[in-house]
């Protein structure tokens, strides 16, 4: 007989022989029946499965616990109780594992602290297996997306030695033996005798290489795993996550803001058209207005205003009383709880802002004509604050290049990135969302690394 999901045998008519295969989540009963709740990972509901104990021998029920894998054959029947329109009434059952008495996820509640520290089994749980369903969700549609507007998929590399940001805080990547590596007659290392022949890490970034893609291909887009090298112990902080990098050529910046925008209410929509039982879930347990918000999003248009307006409203907001951890003031690094302030209380939705100070962004970002400013957009969400951080780029060699200059960086790791504005530069920009931003806001999940599946974070590389 061929297996059915747990989540098709939901939808199935009774009055068929079914067999389902899956992990019991409880097991409760009487001394002349039994109820099991089995569950595949195919949906965040169970099948219940009614066992007479009569056709079946004591040993075998009673090695039937929490945790247990088990195959079930038998008559998928009209429910007589509440909560589902059918079950299984179970005419053979075969245990293919046993669960340890020892297996910590028992029907009470576990804390999130607790579930990290065993990440190799809370994807069993209902929450995570709730996240870990959109999570694929959101991947699938992310492409979906892309590919629908004619973008390609550009698989940049993870080892580097370009530093995207030019901020440092990189993984280094390296085969020297570090207890005693080849030195330089000035006692320097000597990375001419490591395996690449230079100085490589892990990369912070795909966007350089993606303007590569985008100046031959027009419209790319990368999508995955980054690294971060910050001793930040913070819930909104990993060291290896996930982004989403498109690149444009001929994108200006308003051109980049209408397909963020689009592109979020995409991801959005998407998910309560595909996943609106697990985010059914997640609002009841733990966030009541997670559901509101989705929809909140799709309604209106996000307010767009310059860094320069946010921070007058920031400035006023101090003024009439409002308190501020961080400081404001033009020419700040906007923090979290300024972010925030403008998206949850003076707007009450998401806004995109532009035009902040250079000398708090990178080096690619395209100059505005005032010298102070350039055309980088941040677009903030509700609870989350930045969740897509873009710009236009410069397009300009000779603005570039100066950049560089000014900021000490590396010309000998940049000249095949100079080479796009040396040989038929173009107007483009792009952005970057942190998929793992994204899923804080779609899930409610308040901590970064409850919506991944094995968390990387200062002091913690566990399996």
């Amino acid at each position: 007989m061929e297996r059915k999901k747990v989540a098709q045998l939901l939808k199935e008519a009774p009055g068929q022989q079914v067999l389902a295969k899956g992990w019991v989540r409880t097991k409760r009963g009487n001394k002349n029946v039994a109820f099991i709740a089995l569950n595949d990972g195919s949906t965040i509901n169970n099948i219940q499965v009614v066992c007479d104990l009569a056709k079946f021998e004591e040993d075998l029920m009673k090695r039937i616990t929490t945790g247990a894998c088990l195959a079930v054959k038998g008559d998928l029947v009209a429910s007589q109780g509440s909560g589902q329109a059918v079950e299984i009434q179970a005419s053979d059952i075969e245990i293919y594992g046993e669960c340890d008495a020892t297996y910590p996820l028992q029907k009470k509640g576990h804390s999130m602290e607790f579930l990290r520290e065993i990440a190799h089994l809370r994807p069993r749980t209902n929450t995570f297996g709730a996240v870990l369903r959109i999570r694929h969700n959101m991947a699938f549609a992310i492409h979906n997306f892309f590919n629908s507007k004619g973008f390609y998929y550009l698989h940049t590399p993870l080892i580097t030695a370009a530093d995207a940001e030019g901020a440092g805080a990189m993984f280094q990547v390296t085969t020297l033996d570090m207890d005693n590596p080849p030195r330089t007659e000035e006692g320097k290392v000597d990375y001419s005798k490591d395996f690449f022949g230079r100085l490589t890490s892990l990369t912070v970034s795909g966007q350089l290489e993606g303007e590569l893609g985008a100046t031959a291909l027009g419209e790319i887009y990368t999508f995955g795993p980054t690294f971060r090298a910050e001793n930040s112990n913070t819930p909104r902080h990993l060291a290896e996550f996930w982004m989403i990098e498109p690149e444009m050529a001929f994108y200006d910046i308003k051109d980049n803001m209408d397909l963020a925008e689009e592109f979020i209410k995409y991801l959005v929509q998407y998910a309560l058209d595909h996943c609106l039982d697990d985010i059914t879930f997640l609002n009841n347990m733990f966030d009541k207005e997670l559901l509101e918000r989705l929809r909140g999003v799709l309604k209106e248009d996000f307010v767009r205003l310059t860094y320069t307006e946010g921070i007058e409203i920031l400035e006023k907001a101090v003024a009439d009383g409002v308190k501020f951890e961080y400081p404001v003031g033009w020419g700040i690094d906007l923090q979290s709880e300024h972010e925030r302030y403008l998206v949850e209380k003076h707007f009450c939705k998401p806004v995109i802002l532009t035009d902040y100070p250079k000398d708090i962004k990178a080096f690619y970002m395209k100059q505005n004509e005032d010298g102070r400013t350039v055309r980088a957009m941040d677009v903030l969400f509700p609870k989350i604050g930045e969740i897509i951080g873009g710009s236009e780029r410069e397009a300009s060699f000779e603005k570039l290049n100066s950049r560089i200059d000014e900021l000490g960086m590396s010309h000998r790791t940049l000249e095949w990135y100079l080479d796009t504005r040396r040989f038929g530069s173009c107007p483009h920009s792009g952005f970057g969302l942190g998929f793992e931003r994204l899923l804080m806001f779609v899930t409610g999940m308040a901590n970064i690394r409850d919506v991944i599946p094995f968390p990387r974070t200062p002091n913690n590389a566990e399996f």
